[in-house]
C-alpha cells in the first residue's frame, strides 16, 4: 500500500487536488472518503466531479444516501452512509454499481458496508488542520498508482 499527504490551504486548493485525482479516474475504483462531520468531504467530490468532466451540481448526500454525478465517460456514485445503521438495502445497489465499469464509488462512513466493498480500494482521509487548511493522505494499492501520479 502507497501513501502520500497534501496540505491544502484553502477549499479552492482542496477542490483542485480532487479535480486532478478525478481526472485520473478511469472507473471501477472505489474510493472511501474519511473525514469528521464538515472536514470538507463535499468540497473534495465536487472537484472529483469537475475532473471527470461533470457539469452537475454537487451537494452532499446526507438526506439522500446516494448523488450521482455524470460525464461522458464516467459516473460518481457519491454515497453518505452517516445515518445507516444497516447496509442491507443498500448492499444490492452497491453490488450493482460495483459491477458497472464505467462507475465509481465514493464512500462517506463506510465501515457499515465494509464487507461488500472491494478490499483494494483507495482510502482519502481529510483532517482539518486550521479553519481552511487540509491534511489530505491518500492511501492505495499499487493497482491504483495512476490516481497516487496526480497528488
Amino acid at each position: 500500500m502507497s501513501k502520500k499527504t497534501r496540505t491544502t490551504k484553502s477549499p479552492e486548493e482542496t477542490e483542485a487536488l480532487a479535480e486532478k485525482i478525478g481526472a485520473a479516474l478511469r472507473g471501477g475504483e472505489v474510493i472511501d472518503l474519511v473525514s469528521d462531520i464538515g472536514g470538507g468531504k463535499t468540497t473534495f467530490v465536487r472537484g472529483l466531479a469537475r475532473g471527470i468532466g461533470s457539469h452537475d451540481a454537487v451537494a452532499s448526500p446526507t438526506f439522500t444516501l446516494n448523488r450521482i454525478y455524470q460525464s461522458e465517460q464516467v459516473t460518481i456514485h457519491h454515497y453518505d452512509l452517516y445515518r445507516i445503521q444497516d447496509a442491507a438495502l443498500l448492499e444490492h445497489e452497491l453490488r450493482e454499481v460495483l459491477s458497472d465499469n464505467h462507475a465509481v464509488i465514493v464512500a462517506e462512513w463506510s465501515q457499515v458496508v465494509q464487507h461488500v466493498l472491494p478490499s483494494k480500494r483507495i482510502t482519502i482521509t481529510i483532517t482539518a488542520t486550521g479553519e481552511s487548511t487540509r491534511e489530505l493522505c491518500v492511501q492505495a494499492d499499487s493497482l491504483f498508482a495512476y490516481i497516487l501520479e496526480r497528488i
